[in-house]
């Protein structure tokens, strides 16, 4: 379907029980806010490699009142971690709005549709499909990957499950999930002329949102987005920009040799090495890129992704003023929570 603003009238009164509204595909409050023509932010949650609950609660409270949905990575870079699923039940249990992201690499479709199911039934309304990371950049590389589906073949099962009420297999679903479907996009690898027609592809299968990979260069978003919008795919999905903040040089250029898909320029490695305070200047590199992308047209939000971070994102949103006033939803431990965003 085409990613369309629809008019702020069509919306519930604040306070109001969260619902499907016309043109919407999903009740969650990241949809929403795009839909309205707000710049989202959306966060990725660092997995805990624990049993204990408050361990999520505690990462997650980091973001509370700065971003309208967090990210539950799924085995990212091949390592293991507590489930996606696990993270998405206990985020919507008090009320955050999670993104379910899902790897091809540890799932096959049984598992996923699976998945897909019991995570609705939770609250979950966002899922990002990714085709996952080789097992040999991980803690397992002797683990056997699956890859039954790849990203796009996935966004095409999940929409079908969704719009059609059917798993892969014809069945029918007696309630089918609904889902807002992103994806994820590299307009920094190469062949980078190839990116936007991949991007089209996801689109066609059933994307409505994308997070990119990190931006450190803010020309090669550019020249994407130019292609992007000629291309009319800014008219029917929403696109969120990856950011973050490098600590150091020495990490940018850690994450340059051995991160697959990013890209960092020798002049952001080289203005890190000329700061006092490398991981200060890494914040505030992270908040002049944030408003400078938030300049290119079609670019509906960011991602912010702060790996052992997340403290830094609170700081990081409210200095680069994206948000103009608006707060997104918080937990509120002392009464009821604020009115979805």
């Amino acid at each position: 379907m085409s990613a369309r603003i629809v008019h702020p009238a069509d919306f519930a009164e604040p306070g109001a029980p969260l619902a499907e509204l016309p043109g919407h595909v999903s009740s969650g409050r990241l949809e929403r806010v795009l839909r309205r023509g707000e710049f989202a932010v959306t966060a990725e949650l660092s997995p805990p490699d624990s049993a204990d609950p408050q361990d999520v609660y505690n990462r997650a409270a980091a973001f509370d009142g700065w971003v309208d949905s967090i990210n539950a990575t799924d085995g990212s870079g091949a390592n293991c971690h507590m489930s996606s699923v696990a993270i998405c039940a206990l985020l919507t249990r008090v009320g955050y709005s999670p993104i379910l992201q899902i790897s091809c690499r540890d799932h096959n479709r049984i598992a996923i549709q699976g998945n897909v199911l019991g995570a609705a039934a939770m609250g979950v309304c966002n899922v990002l499909c990714l085709t996952g990371d080789g097992v040999q950049s991980g803690d397992h590389p002797e683990a056997k990957p699956v890859f039954d589906l790849d990203s796009i073949s996935l966004l095409a099962v999940i929409k079908r499950m969704r719009d059609e009420q059917r798993f892969l297999s014809g069945r029918r679903i007696t309630s089918p999930p609904r889902l807002f479907l992103g994806a994820a996009e590299n307009p920094f690898a190469p062949p980078c002329d190839f990116r936007p027609l991949r991007l089209a592809k996801k689109v066609e299968a059933g994307a409505q949102f994308i997070q990119t990979q990190y931006c450190f260069d803010v020309p090669m978003l550019r020249d994407f987005m130019a292609k992007v919008r000629e291309m009319g795919l800014d008219r029917q999905c929403f696109i969120l920009a990856g950011v973050g903040p490098l600590p150091s040089a020495r990490t940018a250029r850690w994450m340059r040799a051995n991160v697959p898909g990013v890209h960092i320029p020798d002049s952001v490695i080289a203005r890190l090495e000329g700061a006092a305070d490398q991981r200060a200047e890494g914040k505030r590199l992270c908040i002049d890129i944030i408003r400078e992308v938030r300049e290119i047209p079609g670019i509906a939000g960011v991602h912010v992704m702060a790996y052992r971070q997340e403290e830094y994102v609170a700081e990081i949103v409210h200095d680069s003023g994206i948000l103009e006033g608006r707060a997104p939803w918080r937990r509120d431990l002392n009464g009821p929570s604020a009115p979805p965003g």
